[in-house]
């Protein structure tokens, strides 16, 4: 058994006219085009424990996140979802931008199986405390199934989306947390598993 973690940083997002720009960052985030929404990846190699045709069991999954998004000002109707994906497939930014609306159901581009974990969150300014910038959650769902893999990656993706006023957005640091182990099983359930995870990864990485 072993423990994971992957860690993405903070982004600062200025709204001007409806319109957001990044003005402050830890590193990595990029902005969709033509939306007010931001993401930044990274991925687990698991190479190493998925030697001698072993399968990859995952026991748990989590993300512990520094602080709650801020909006400054604290204006009504400001609104900040985010979306923390671990999944065995790589996804593009058309991609992540209609999880980020549908998730993993059914007639959307990524599936059950394939999402080993995912949180979607939505956070409002607190009008009953308007003078203060710290955001409470609103929704809070998760939607990963845990299934096992015979990929030697898992993808990792925070994607941001912001509606509301003109100000400054915050949002603080994440960790991202995986708990697997590598065992085998019979020979041809593993060789149809890393069929699969050989067609999933099939796709250009962005590396």
């Amino acid at each position: 058994m072993k423990t994971l973690t992957k860690e993405i940083g903070a982004i600062g997002v200025t709204l001007v006219g409806g319109l957001g720009t990044i003005t402050d960052q830890d590193g990595g985030w990029k902005q969709i085009p033509g939306a007010n929404q931001y993401y930044n990846e990274t991925y687990f190699d698991l190479a190493g424990m998925s030697i001698d045709e072993k399968t990859l069991f995952f026991t748990g999954a989590a993300t512990q996140n520094a602080n709650p998004p801020t909006s400054n000002p604290a204006l009504p109707g400001n609104r900040v979802n985010i979306l923390d994906i671990m999944v065995t497939k790589p996804l593009t930014e058309t991609e992540l931008t209609f999880v980020a609306i549908r998730a993993n159901m059914s007639g959307t581009v990524l599936t059950f199986d394939q999402t080993v974990y995912m949180r979607n969150r939505y956070f409002n300014t607190d009008l009953d405390n308007q003078a203060a910038t710290i955001m409470i959650p609103i929704f809070d769902e998760q939607l990963g199934s845990l299934e096992p893999t015979a990929s030697d990656r898992i993808y990792v993706y925070r994607v941001i989306s912001i509606v509301g006023g003109d100000g400054v957005y915050n949002n603080y640091p994440v960790r991202f947390i995986l708990r697997a182990e590598a065992k085998e099983e019979p020979e041809y359930e593993y060789l149809m598993r890393l069929k699969r995870s050989y067609e999933l990864q099939q796709r250009p990485d962005r590396d």
